[in-house]
């Protein structure tokens, strides 16, 4: 198969966030095996949900992690020109639902990987790939919880999100999380009968726009855009009808927090407003929806030169995104993000990577592999 067939084949999965993936698993374990990998299978945070680690060549040695994630954000078809999930070529230009995000960079390793051996003598590849990576990174916390068990402490690993090719060696702390705010029904006519979940929750959004607003003369780091961390509201829901007393409301937070700053903790006096709700007698809830560290590594770090060198491009400024690279890091794993496509095309209707992108990406991936087997 080339590359573009198993893209293709990745693609058509329509492996959307959070749905089971074991039917996108097997075949990936099939090929991988193969090229001759021997496979674990980690599983995830539910029941069908599942991680999938491949190594090819010694045991013992340290070696190269290509790491990505096999989830894609969903689709709406009637805002696209092509079917999301059939691979669709134009003018060079592969569309279709990930192939920036992340399954370009997959498919690479996946065609790749019979060569593993005869790249790498003497030092082992590890394949990593995660799921659930867009609804919080809830899937690879697993596989790195094994990872002592799975291979002697890695070189680093390469995380392959869109990156142009570009090594990216910083980006912020992500934290996300979703307050659920419950009152009492009754009549917009009575509101003493009452208990108006939207009035409370207007309470907790006035604290996070208040919080937002100390940010910029918080800590910074002149390296990243903003230089400063930053807290938003990104989604609010609630009521039933307009002369109906909502008895439930909504709020998701996100904080994004440079090195140093931890993501969570920039929610906490946002919840804190709101559990003073309860006091007047508001049920509330919160669900973290994700927490990822930042990452940091050093413009020198050995696989920063290494990424450099293979990719043929200097080290980019850290960026305000979050990854999986950042828990690689938290877990004593050195990391750094490259990979083909462009962030810009990703979670947009009409996603694509263009087939010069999916060549350089293999080109980056041998020569990364061979200078790591040095």
């Amino acid at each position: 198969m080339t590359i573009e067939d198993i893209l293709a084949k990745l693609v058509s999965f329509a492996q959307i966030t959070g749905a089971p993936n074991r039917a996108m698993t097997d075949w990936i374990a099939e090929r991988l095996t193969e090229a001759g990998a021997r496979i674990v299978r980690i599983p995830g945070p539910e029941a069908g949900h599942e991680n999938l680690f491949a190594s090819f060549g010694p045991a013992e040695r340290p070696g190269l992690i290509l790491s990505g994630h096999m989830d894609v954000v969903q689709a709406e078809p009637g805002a696209w020109q092509t079917d999301p999930f059939t691979l669709t070529e134009r003018d060079g230009k592969l569309f279709g639902r990930g192939t920036s995000d992340m399954l370009g960079f997959v498919a690479c390793v996946i065609g790749l990987a019979p060569e593993f051996t005869a790249l790498s003598p003497g030092r082992p590849v590890h394949v990593a790939l995660s799921c659930d990576e867009k609804t919080g990174g809830r899937g690879v916390p697993s596989l790195l919880a094994r990872l002592p068990d799975l291979c002697v402490p890695p070189l680093g690993a390469i995380v392959g999100e869109p990156t142009r090719l570009a090594p990216v060696r910083g980006h912020k702390g992500q934290a996300a999380m979703r307050i659920d705010i419950g009152g009492r029904p009754g009549h917009s006519a009575h509101p003493e009968s009452g208990l108006n979940a939207i009035h409370g929750l207007s309470e907790v959004l006035a604290e996070t726009v208040a919080m937002a607003a100390t940010l910029e003369g918080g800590p910074r780091s002149p390296e990243f855009r903003p230089p400063y961390s930053t807290l938003q509201a990104g989604l609010i829901s609630g009521g039933r009808a307009v002369n109906m007393i909502p008895d439930q409301a909504s709020l998701s937070v996100e904080a994004r927090a440079i090195p140093g700053v931890d993501p969570l903790g920039l929610l906490q006096s946002v919840l804190a407003r709101a559990e003073k709700l309860r006091a007047r007698g508001y049920d509330v809830h919160h669900t973290v929806l994700s927490n990822f560290p930042g990452l940091v590594i050093g413009p020198d770090a050995p696989l920063v030169v290494l990424a450099e060198e293979a990719s043929g491009k200097m080290a980019h400024d850290p960026v305000s995104f979050g990854t999986e690279a950042g828990l690689y890091a938290a877990a004593g794993v050195p990391a750094v993000i490259c990979g083909p496509g462009d962030i810009a095309r990703t979670h947009r209707p009409d996603e694509y990577i263009t087939r010069d992108e999916l060549a350089a990406g293999v080109d980056f991936l041998r020569e990364a592999l061979r200078l790591a087997a040095v």
